[in-house]
């Protein structure tokens, strides 16, 4: 009998530390997916645009587009970095309102 007692106690042991750990993980991601949506939603809001996945992906690669300018226009590819320029400011007047 004390042998099942044993291993029914350190089973109850585990299960509370697997628990624990679980409860724990669940805590750190919930907070980590509320702070990236008010984060979604404050520059949304600050924007004027969308929340969607299609407007951020839009933004994003707007602003890939002026990086892509600034790079060529410090490169002295003057074309280059107009096109890119051109590009990267009616994809970011398309999404921000």
């Amino acid at each position: 009998m004390q042998v099942e007692s044993f291993f029914e106690w350190l089973g109850q042991a585990l299960g509370s530390v697997i628990r624990f750990i679980v409860d724990g993980l669940s805590s750190l991601f919930g907070a980590l997916t509320n702070a990236g949506g008010n984060f979604i939603d404050g520059l949304s809001r600050t924007l004027g645009m969308d929340t969607s996945i299609i407007s951020i992906i839009t933004l994003i690669i707007g602003l890939m587009l002026l990086y892509s300018a600034v790079r060529a226009f410090m490169r002295a590819s003057i074309i280059m970095g107009i096109i890119w320029l051109m590009l990267g400011l009616w994809l970011l007047s398309w999404v921000v309102h």
